[in-house]
């Protein structure tokens, strides 16, 4: 149920006072809204009668938001911003249907785009925008209807349905191997290995996985996989990436397992969304066709996760 009307300020108030705030100028957010300046000043005016609060101070020719005034603007520029984005959407998509679904980079363009014609081809009529987030996000106050997630089952406020394990692969190129003989798991250790920002402990994780004893372990940072991927590729050091998102790498020889078994169990990914839009349509058919496209390639021969 919508607050009592005198909390609903008018789109033309609430779009006039913004303009001012961001620009600092009832001149310039006149200029931008087309508008005489006097007419956006009675507008803001307007709104603080409304609100009875006073939420710019006024010195001579210039203006300054107050305390609660900047918060309001701060609050009322997303709202905004959802309101426009909610338009272009719907006129993308006149027929509605639209999905706002964050992803993960790495996976985002080495599993999901790729399958995506399919999705697209079999429900014409759900436009999907895919938006690139690295960490969890309040949906409250966001755009967005469901993110892919990587990690614990922890999302404060959202619903999750899991979709698979992942496995970590040491791998580095048949190049470095050559150059880096490993007759033990031990001797791991002693390589340049090459971490990621968003998975501090990965490699801890994997020498303890292995009963090996270690300090600090050092090495090149990088805050992608897709950079760090690279990396291994030209030889810079053993990386731990997902199995099944280096696949074809693996596959066609570019990365080699830098010792025996070199997998470990590195985390689960859940597919995370407001509870109250899990009946949502487009997310709903997305979710389903998710889960189906994960279980297909579970049981074909030679694609299972973690190979």
């Amino acid at each position: 149920m919508l607050p009592p009307r005198r909390f609903l300020p008018s789109f033309s108030l609430l779009a006039a006072f913004e303009a001012a705030a961001r620009t600092g100028s009832v001149t310039a957010a006149a200029k931008e809204l087309g508008l005489t300046q006097s007419a956006v000043s009675r507008q803001i005016a307007a709104l603080e009668r409304q609100l009875g609060v006073s939420l710019f101070l006024r010195q001579r020719q210039t203006i300054r938001l107050t305390i609660a005034g900047d918060t309001y603007a701060r609050e009322v520029r997303e709202a905004l911003r959802r309101i426009s984005n909610a338009s272009l959407n719907l006129r993308a998509n006149p027929a509605g249907g639209t999905l706002n679904l964050a992803i993960l980079p790495f996976f985002g363009s080495r599993w999901l785009t790729p399958r995506m014609p399919r999705f697209l081809a079999d429900h014409p009529g759900i436009v999907v925008n895919l938006i690139t987030r690295l960490e969890p996000f309040d949906f409250r106050f966001d755009t967005l209807d469901a993110a892919i997630h990587f990690g614990a089952p922890r999302w404060p406020g959202a619903a999750l349905t899991f979709l698979l394990d992942e496995k970590a692969v040491a791998v580095c190129s048949p190049e470095f191997a050559s150059r880096h003989k490993v007759l033990r798991d031990e001797d791991v250790l002693a390589l340049p290995l090459l971490h990621l920002n968003t998975r501090p402990d990965a490699w801890e994780g994997w020498f303890r996985a292995r009963q090996i004893e270690f300090d600090a372990l050092h090495g090149m940072l990088f805050d992608q996989f897709m950079t760090m991927l690279e990396a291994a590729l030209a030889g810079m050091g053993v990386a731990l990436l997902p199995g099944f998102l280096i696949a074809r790498e693996l596959q066609a020889g570019k990365l080699v397992p830098v010792v025996p078994d070199p997998e470990i169990d590195s985390g689960r990914y859940f597919l995370a969304y407001p509870p109250e839009r899990a009946s949502y349509p487009p997310l709903a058919v997305f979710r389903d066709w998710l889960l189906h496209e994960i279980d297909s390639q579970r049981v074909a021969p030679g694609h299972g996760f973690g190979q």
